[in-house]
């Protein structure tokens, strides 16, 4: 069964309209996922398949909602033993690893806060994150490079009192297998001291485009956020394997990969690789026989230039795309060769999806899509009033008069952030978006990713989509070059596809193309070739590296 059918009103819409003015959520006085959604299956359906993983090395395991729960009680009673209790800080670093699940599940049982962090922090990222959130615990892969930096940060770390490592033994290190097999399964919280509803149960640090990361809290709210995350957007079938790419350090993770699914009675499926291969994902899709997938952009660039005809996907019912806007030209290619739509979502780190392609209505390639049901999205200009259709906007959720479950609480320790960001019965997202005349939302680009030329206001998406047409292009970026009269100009930075290399007539046909793609004024006066773009954990293109660079040069 799908235990969403407790939680909302109906899911039988009969269009876009009746889906966003009727949709409701049933909210009970107390919530915790842990307990009313995975043990609640343990209960009523002990062997319904909760996740099956596996990793390159040919590893596989498969837990049930009863193993979900025991192994999570177990784990719940390993951090009490700690002393870890509600409120307390306990930061992840677990990459894809199974533990992940065990993990979270058991802070939501006993109320401390999570904050899931990538593997690629240095020792001064960590040390600003343990020091800004006053962890009291880290748990960790065992791998060199990760177990280095958290070491090297601990002299810095006054608040941090245990280190754990899930897979394997170090001096220093709790080992947290042999800790977890030896406790209790037995589970005993007083009812009255269980967190729910409003309590803070995670945090993830933004990766902003400038300045410190913030932590954007969440509290035991956000999952019923991702009902329409899962259900209308992913649209994961019960029973059926559904996999979103995405590393537990982003919050895409949360998106794709426990909350919603879970209360659609999906499975989850967890490919733990560390070096993305598009034939190993082709080859994983076959063998498991996925229902449904969710991925980055970056990774349907690639997949599209394998050939997917040598592959069976006709288990893969539906597609979806987050992280970034898809060029249309990737849009395109994958249906040619799949037959499948891919349907886009918007949404950041701070709240569930806001914007996205629904069932309701034909995706349109390039369009974020219309705003989920109990988000009121709007577009404002400079004077914080509503932009005409056609003209650029800043996409802001109104709140004056409802607060939509999947937003954030604020930045934790930070009002003034909390009040740059959300002020005027608004939350601001810091994105760039026009609307079209039937409420279609179309990504410009983050405002401060918007290039200002000659008087011109240039958004990347429309000249990256442009460049994405042309064959030679695997990948790109667009970003604004300083210029001592025009103030800036567009620079593309180009990853090329196999079978082409770098030349100067390269250029030029590449800037014609943008001439004749967009508005010429668009085009790229600057074109540089590179063997890969910098990126974050979750995928996104890191334009804020592109733009330091172009401004102060590439470090050697």
């Amino acid at each position: 069964m799908q235990l969403i059918d407790r939680y909302v009103n109906r899911t039988d819409f009969k269009d876009y309209d009746d889906f966003y003015n009727n949709y409701r959520l049933n909210v009970p006085e107390r919530f915790n996922f842990a307990y009313d959604i995975v043990d609640e299956y343990a209960r009523i359906e002990p062997d319904k398949m909760a996740m099956v993983w596996c990793n390159p090395e040919g590893e596989e395991h498969a837990f049930t909602f009863a193993d979900m729960k025991r192994m999570s009680d177990k784990a719940a009673n390993f951090f009490l033993s700690l002393g870890i209790k509600k409120g307390d800080i306990v930061m992840t670093l677990l990459k894809r690893r199974y533990e992940f699940w065990f993990i979270i599940l058991a802070l939501h049982k006993i109320g401390a806060v999570i904050i899931p962090a990538t593997h690629q922090l240095t020792k001064k990222d960590l040390v600003y994150r343990f020091q800004a959130s006053s962890a009291k615990a880290v748990v960790s892969v065992n791998e060199d490079y990760i177990v280095g930096e958290v070491e090297k940060a601990v002299p810095e770390s006054p608040t941090l009192q245990h280190k754990i490592l899930v897979n394997g033994e170090r001096e220093g290190w709790l080992d947290f297998a042999s800790n977890v097999e030896k406790a209790s399964d037995n589970l005993a919280i007083p009812e009255a001291e269980l967190p729910c509803n409003e309590d803070m149960m995670l945090i993830y640090f933004t990766s902003g485009t400038s300045g410190f990361p913030k932590m954007a809290a969440h509290n035991y709210l956000y999952p019923f956020g991702h009902i329409i995350t899962a259900k209308f957007w992913q649209q994961v079938e019960e029973n059926c394997l559904h996999l979103t790419v995405a590393d537990t350090g982003w919050a895409k993770c949360a998106w794709g990969k426990i909350y919603g699914q879970w209360m659609c009675g999906a499975c989850q499926f967890v490919y733990d690789f560390d070096k993305f291969d598009p034939k190993d994902m082709c080859e994983i899709i076959q063998k498991y026989k996925l229902a449904s997938f969710c991925a980055p952009p970056t990774i349907y660039r690639f997949l599209i230039k394998e050939d997917l005809s040598k592959y069976d996907f006709s288990s893969l019912r539906h597609a979806a795309v987050a992280g970034e806007p898809l060029n249309p030209e990737v849009f395109e290619q994958f249906k040619r060769v799949t037959g499948l739509t891919i349907y886009e979502g918007f949404g950041q780190t701070e709240e569930s999806v806001m914007l996205a392609t629904f069932p309701y209505f034909e995706p349109r390639p390039g369009s974020m899509g219309r705003p989920s049901p109990g988000f009121d999205v709007d577009l404002v200009g400079d004077d914080l009033q509503p932009v005409d259709i056609g003209e650029e906007g800043q996409i802001v959720v109104r709140t004056d008069k409802h607060k939509p479950e999947g937003l954030f609480m604020g930045y934790y320790r930070d009002e003034e952030k909390t009040k740059a960001a959300w002020h005027d019965g608004m939350y601001f997202t810091g994105d760039m978006a026009w609307r079209d005349e039937d409420g279609f939302f179309w990504f410009v680009g983050r405002a401060d990713d918007v290039i200002k030329s000659s008087g011109y206001r240039i958004g990347p998406f429309e000249v990256e989509s442009a460049l994405m047409e042309h064959p030679a292009v695997l990948e790109c970026a667009i970003t604004g070059a300083p210029h001592p009269v025009r103030g800036q100009v567009v620079k593309a930075t180009v990853v090329l596809a196999r079978g082409y290399a770098p030349s100067d007539e390269l250029k030029r046909e590449l800037q014609e193309h943008v001439k004749h793609a967009t508005a010429p004024y668009k085009y790229p006066r600057i074109v540089e070739f590179v063997e890969e773009l910098p990126k974050t954990i979750s995928g996104k293109i890191r334009r804020v590296q592109l733009r330091h660079e172009s401004q102060h040069g590439r470090p050697q």
